[in-house]
């Protein structure tokens, strides 16, 4: 097998194992494929080329996204899905399905659920506001969904905070606009460093209140 293969599968092997944690990023992520390569005797000079992949190009070809709405994040969601899925991401739609009348919480619930368990590491939802719908996210063990308005709040949430959620109001912003909120924030990493330490402080205040 040859380098850039290697690299590849150790890559996804540490993504299978890290992503289910609270205190998951992609700095984490890094450091654990760094310390698997090495054990192997692969140096890191040979391997930087794979990881230091741009995100564009990474995750263009290998995200899975979640995205959920209800009625009045529906006309959005649909250009969205469309969107994306022209830049090949890999899209799962978990509804609403029409214009018709349903309960915001139902469907952010549904999209963070799946972000806590692990099995999508991004997820978009959308609602009239895009508030109500964060609140509800936020609640969920291991999401930290951000509701943004601008390219700087949809850089920064990743940068600084690395949400794994992010929230659009669909009655609020345009669709060009919400184009590129998400592509932003999809094409953005995890600065780490002296945010890691931060987010981490976040997590723990979840930590500390969650029910046993």
């Amino acid at each position: 097998m040859d380098i850039k293969s290697l690299v590849e599968q150790v890559i996804r092997q540490k993504m299978t194992e890290l992503r289910s944690l609270p205190q998951f990023s992609e700095e984490l992520l890094l450091k654990q494929v760094s310390e698997a390569l090495a054990q192997q005797g692969i140096p890191l000079q040979d391997a930087s080329l794979v990881l230091n992949t741009t995100p564009s190009e990474k995750q263009t070809s290998s995200l899975a996204v979640v995205i959920g709405s209800d009625h009045g994040g529906f006309d959005l969601k649909k250009v969205l899905v469309e969107f994306l899925t022209s830049q090949k991401y890999e899209m799962v739609d978990v509804g609403t399905a029409s214009a018709d009348p349903v309960d915001y919480p139902d469907f952010a619930q549904k999209v963070a659920e799946l972000i806590s368990q692990g099995k999508y590491s991004r997820g978009i939802i959308i609602d009239g506001a895009g508030i109500g719908s964060c609140i509800t996210a936020n609640k969920v063990p291991g999401v930290r969904a951000a509701h943004c308005h601008n390219s700087f709040e949809a850089r920064n949430a990743r940068e600084h905070n690395n949400s794994n959620v992010l929230s659009l109001g669909g009655r609020v912003i345009g669709t060009e606009l919400a184009k590129d909120l998400v592509r932003v924030w999809l094409e953005t990493n995890f600065a780490g460093g002296r945010h890691l330490q931060r987010v981490d402080k976040m997590m723990a205040v979840e930590k500390k209140y969650l029910r046993s």
